[in-house]
């Protein structure tokens, strides 16, 4: 049982605790999954989509499940940091996700993370059809993991 069901309290504030991390798209939803310490970002699975009740749903679950503090949604932008549609879907997603959990959403940039979870992928020979299965998680950890550095390096820790 956590003691900062929203995670805003001093665990979340500190950096300890669970994060998810998630990597929105029309079909599937990459989600990753940080130790409990916050330091480093794992894949977990990736979520077919079905209807914004079932995702929402399956979402609030894992976050149960793992006593997640916070969660990280990779935000589509641009190339030159501009807001296309692909982010206001985004966004809505985040809202609900939020409404879902009652845990803070943060936006994350996620600018070429599935290109680079496809060289990841490429460089480790996976076979076409195991790049498609994986891909989104893959991205989801990239997402993550950068967040999770960003934090650790405002918070002056190395």
């Amino acid at each position: 049982m956590r003691d900062d069901p929203a995670g805003t309290g001093p665990a979340a504030e500190s950096g300890e605790g669970r994060v998810l991390g998630l990597d929105f798209g029309d079909r599937r939803i990459g989600v990753a999954l940080s130790d409990p310490l916050g330091l480093t970002a794992s894949p977990l699975m990736t979520l077919e989509r079905t209807s914004w009740a079932r995702d929402l749903e399956a979402i609030r679950a894992l976050t149960r499940r793992h006593e997640v503090l916070r969660i990280v949604v990779g935000l589509p932008l641009e190339m030159d940091g501009g807001r296309g549609k692909r982010v206001h879907l985004t966004e809505i997603f985040m809202e609900r996700v939020g409404a879902a959990t009652g845990l803070p959403v943060v936006p994350w940039d996620e600018r070429l993370s599935t290109v680079q979870a496809e060289r990841i992928l490429l460089e480790g020979d996976a076979s076409r059809a195991r790049r498609r299965q994986v891909i989104d998680q893959v991205a989801a950890v990239i997402v993550l993991q950068t967040y999770l550095d960003a934090r650790r390096t405002a918070a002056g820790s190395p």
